[in-house]
């Protein structure tokens, strides 16, 4: 009866290790969408190169990621990013997942919503965007350039939605989420577990310094797709 229970016990542990293991495997988020997303390389004025001489509370790079204006085609020119992390830029270079580095085409930049087009010559990989609804709880991660150290996974839960007036920008509808946000990662896309775009990581609640604390803002898709729509004549 002992040795009964305690194989038991065993099976039950090995089970729910397995288990955990499987409901926290985010590899098929990077698989999807790392070859969507970019690192954003401004150049500001008075300076030749970047990371030198960005403005005050803004991070020397961001994050950007291929998105279709469309949502039909799989390969694209246009990048979203978040506006400020290219305010004032006179030149901005994207890197690519592979290192590859290009200079690109600012097209739109909107700080009200905080959202900006670039526009590279050679093609990338499009984001898929999510047709699922939202909810509170869904497990989402985010893959960006955090401290300049290039893409990086982190991951978490939506923790609110339909945040506004939070005093970022003028046009707010934010999704909440403690998947881990440090600078470097603004422009990142917000992914479900399927690897679809969900929002576009822009801000980081803290009053004490800019690092992670588990309150963390993305644009959300309603929004973006809104503002694309707005501006759509306008996007060449």
């Amino acid at each position: 009866m002992v040795n009964k229970t305690i194989k038991s016990v065993l099976y039950l542990t090995i089970f729910l290790l397995n288990f955990s293991t499987l409901a926290h495997d985010y590899s098929e988020v990077w698989e999807k969408a790392h070859k969507s997303t970019v690192v954003v390389l401004p150049t500001w004025p008075g300076y030749n190169k970047p990371g030198f001489g960005a403005p005050a509370g803004t991070a020397p790079a961001g994050t950007g990621f291929y998105l279709s204006l469309n949502k039909k085609e799989k390969m694209t020119n246009y990048i979203l990013t978040a506006a400020h992390v290219i305010k004032n830029a006179k030149i901005v270079e994207i890197k690519n997942y592979n290192n590859k580095s290009e200079k690109v085409d600012v097209i739109l930049t909107d700080f009200k919503t905080d959202i900006a087009i670039l526009k590279s010559k050679k093609k990338g990989q499009s984001v898929l965007v999510t047709k699922k609804k939202i909810k509170y709880g869904n497990e989402v991660c985010l893959i960006g350039n955090s401290f300049g150290l290039g893409q990086s996974l982190s991951c978490g839960i939506v923790s609110g939605l339909n945040r506004t007036r939070l005093g970022f920008n003028p046009i707010e509808d934010f999704i909440q989420t403690d998947a881990a946000v440090n600078p470097g990662a603004s422009g990142a896309p917000l992914l479900n577990k399927e690897g679809q775009l969900i929002g576009m990581v822009d801000a980081i609640y803290t009053k004490e310094a800019d690092i992670d604390a588990g309150v963390n803002f993305a644009i959300d898709i309603k929004l973006i797709e809104k503002f694309l729509n707005k501006y759509a004549s306008q996007i060449k």
